[in-house]
């Protein structure tokens, strides 16, 4: 039965990567370092800072790289004070509600991006648990933020469907076991689908996404039923 549906936060809520990749862009010229996009999609989009940091700035202490990182992220958060979800997420939510599914935001935002995007979405009291990296044993592309999301939820993989934009959270998504759906705001879906998701579309307004969910309660419905039926026809 499908009972959570767990979303990534940056790219799949809301598409945050044009302002991410500004302020990569920004800081990285201090260092004389010039990136495009290609750079930004296959170095940058979808790690942890540290590991980022580690690998293009090398030069740099953690004490240096956790400070560099921290005044990306606070450019980050001057850059994106007008936040707006992608295309049908309030619907999705509302169907949720309609349908007593539980939700869980699983993010390898830094704790305070998380706080702020949230706030200006107005969606902080939307989701039954809040997923953390930073709460973790390791951030995606590890399984471990979605194995402690269905923990907390108290459900097995089976029962959930996650939503991600990145390679490295449908490896984390796919590697807990969980179906997952691409959603192709940052990245090509064949890409996607490559790394696992067994369907990509480009926002919550896909009817593939609607008659797949919609089917999926139908199932459900109709397992429900059957021991009924069985009782009411050894009745009989």
């Amino acid at each position: 039965m499908l009972a959570a549906i767990l979303f990534d936060l940056d790219g799949t809520i809301v598409n945050t990567d044009p302002i991410h990749y500004r302020a990569w862009q920004e800081m990285l010229l201090s260092y004389s370092i010039e990136i495009d996009e290609t750079f930004y999609k296959s170095r940058i989009s979808g790690r942890l800072n540290p590991e980022i940091v580690k690998d293009i700035l090398p030069q740099l202490s953690p004490m240096e790289g956790q400070k560099f990182a921290d005044e990306k992220e606070a450019l980050f958060r001057k850059l994106a004070p007008n936040l707006k979800p992608l295309s049908g997420f309030s619907q999705l939510l509302a169907w949720t509600n309609a349908h007593q599914l539980k939700r869980a935001l699983v993010t390898n935002a830094p704790r305070l991006n998380a706080e702020f995007m949230l706030k200006v979405l107005g969606i902080q009291e939307a989701f039954d648990t809040v997923v953390l990296a930073d709460d973790c044993v390791a951030g995606k592309p590890d399984p471990a933020p979605y194995q402690v999301a269905l923990n907390k939820l108290g459900i097995e993989a089976e029962e959930a469907i996650a939503l991600e934009d990145s390679p490295s959270g449908i490896r984390a998504a796919v590697g807990a076991s969980i179906r997952t759906i691409g959603i192709a705001s940052t990245h090509d879906p064949q890409v996607l689908q490559e790394v696992g998701a067994f369907m990509a579309i480009p926002d919550f307004t896909d009817l593939q996404l609607w008659t797949l969910l919609n089917s999926l309660i139908e199932e459900d419905l109709s397992a429900l039923a059957q021991p009924l039926q069985r009782r009411i026809a050894s009745n009989l």
